[in-house]
């Protein structure tokens, strides 16, 4: 079993910056991808950023330049540090694991606002 633990949400003023953070743990392969996806009320679920073991990243053209995707693979950690935040960026914030089998975490709020 896999389980993924969220956290560092909350709520920042725009201009802002978080960092999120996501641990996980059970039985963990060397080679995987893990992720960031996020879900604002009404919306679809739709990716963020995400990196695979060999430190290749991916980002949505939405948060290229304000976002950036990091991992600890010997703590089996991935990072999201999230900078210039907007309003746009509200959302809940969900982690992931593909290995291949697709793995998510609870997700974590995120809400931008003055």
């Amino acid at each position: 079993q896999v389980q993924l633990v969220e956290s560092g949400g909350g709520l920042v003023q725009p201009g802002g910056s978080l960092r999120l953070s996501c641990a996980a743990s059970g039985s963990i392969r060397s080679i995987n991808v893990m992720g960031w996806y996020r879900q604002a009320p009404g919306k679809e679920r739709e990716l963020v950023a995400i990196i695979y073991s060999s430190g290749r990243t991916n980002y949505a053209d939405s948060v290229k330049g304000r976002f950036t995707i990091s991992r600890d693979n010997a703590k089996n950690t991935v990072y999201l540090q999230m900078n210039s935040l907007k309003p746009e960026d509200t959302a809940v914030y969900y982690c992931s694991l593909k290995q291949p089998s697709d793995y998510w975490g609870q997700g974590t709020q995120v809400t931008v606002s003055s």
